[in-house]
């Protein structure tokens, strides 16, 4: 190999990393397709406007259809005679779809059907590479492993809002093992994204059975077997022990600071479920003031994620609730707190809220707010505890694939760690 030729060669490599020797390191410029507009980018602004839009036609390919592996979603699209004046923009199947502007490191694979040619819009790059060279669904696995996302997000100019264009694009490097090795990658990866696709798929399934299942128990559409009783319609603050309270207004601690567990708002996701991920503690000497006790919820009362909450279970004296958040303390004789907090998933609470938290700056509630609040419930706290076990079993079940969805995303990371870098060969 010419000295120049080596030098670059060795420039690459620590630029891209550990690859077997026998794998090329080749920039995106040299795989492209011999053909004209086979790297382009969208449209020039005023060439494509809302007006433009039709009912049918050419799809067009924009940030909301780029949010998986495969274009796909909802489309809008340009007539026919529009896309021959854009033909220089028009992406097929097989061509690699990147974000040029917004949400970078967004890469798409056109698929084969059901339309025959798309058009980029002014935010995406299309890329066309040579067969010959790479394996096309090895060249999306690529872009999407932390290498690939690392060159686009390292690259990417910070000016404003961040960007690329096609000369950025052009220059990034991937390492290309023989064709029969990236068939045999890319397939094991597809065969991973399979398996987390589907356990999407039934988790999304699972949580619109609960839902319904919460529209008809919660209303008395449908009755529980063993269960005749009255239903009353009553306001929140007749079901609580004492009036809702705000927490500790304090800064976090590093969990190991020798403190007690801090609840906060960020610590809550929109199922109500605690995150275990960035956990901290609090020193504060008044802290002491704001435990949580077993069966209490906490409500956030502030900013996007006014409304969430979380049914506290753990141990007394172990965790203090923060300061955007509402403790209510069920009354145990009015209304299972269990059934409370199952109430709280319902569209009816959401609705409630949206329509109470509507103000101008931050959206938020207050407790004095959330203590007026309407539900219907039964009157038997037997019936209430029942509807609420058969949900949470629900949520069990969902919290169980959700489980196992973390692990073969873990296990599809570790994956492309390994055979994108030739650490473990399939071949």
């Amino acid at each position: 190999m010419h000295e120049a030729a080596l030098r670059a060669d060795k420039i690459r490599r620590a630029c891209i990393g550990f690859v077997p020797d026998e794998w090329d390191l080749m920039s995106v410029a040299e795989i492209v397709e011999r053909k004209p507009n086979a790297i382009v980018g969208g449209p020039f602004g005023s060439d494509l406007v809302s007006t433009d839009y039709v009912p049918s036609g050419i799809p067009v390919i924009r940030g909301t259809n780029m949010s998986a592996a495969i274009v796909s979603g909802d489309f809008v699209f340009i007539s026919h005679a529009k896309g021959k004046a854009l033909e220089a923009n028009m992406a097929v199947p097989g061509d690699i779809i990147f974000t040029q502007r917004g949400t970078l490191g967004q890469v798409a694979l056109v698929p084969d059907a059901p339309y025959e040619k798309y058009l980029i819009s002014q935010s995406q790059m299309k890329l066309s590479a040579n067969g010959d060279f790479v394996h096309k669904p090895y060249l999306l696995h690529y872009f999407a492993s932390f290498a690939g996302q690392k060159q686009i997000l390292d690259s990417a100019i910070q000016t404003g809002v961040p960007h690329t264009n096609l000369g950025i694009l052009r220059n990034y490097v991937l390492p290309l093992p023989p064709m029969a090795e990236q068939e045999a990658i890319a397939e094991a990866l597809s065969d991973a994204d399979a398996l987390i696709e589907g356990l999407e798929r039934l988790i999304a399934k699972k949580r619109l059975i609960k839902q319904g299942a919460m529209q008809d128990l919660l209303t008395a559409k449908r009755r529980l077997p063993g269960f005749s009783g009255e239903w009353v319609k009553t306001t929140l603050r007749k079901l609580l022990k004492s009036a809702p309270s705000y927490g500790i207004n304090s800064a976090a601690c590093p969990l190991g600071s020798g403190g007690y567990d801090y609840l906060r708002i960020t610590d809550i996701n929109e199922h109500g479920q605690l995150r275990q991920e960035g956990r901290a503690e609090v020193l504060h000497p008044a802290a002491v003031h704001y435990f949580l006790q077993p069966d209490e919820i906490v409500v956030a009362r502030t900013g996007a994620s006014t409304g969430k909450a979380h049914r506290y279970v753990g141990p007394a004296e172990r965790t203090v609730f923060a300061g955007f958040l509402i403790k209510l303390t069920p009354a145990a004789d009015e209304v299972a707190s269990s059934y409370l907090f199952q109430f709280m998933q319902t569209d009816a609470y959401w609705s409630w809220v949206a329509e109470n938290s509507a103000r101008s700056g931050q959206p938020g509630i207050n407790g004095q707010q959330l203590s007026g609040m309407t539900l219907v419930l039964p009157q038997d706290i037997g019936e209430q505890e029942a509807i609420a076990d058969v949900l949470a079993d629900m949520d069990a079940e969902i919290q169980a694939l959700e489980t196992r969805l973390e692990k073969a995303r873990a296990v599809k990371e570790g994956m492309m760690q390994n055979l994108l870098t030739g650490r473990i060969r399939l071949v």
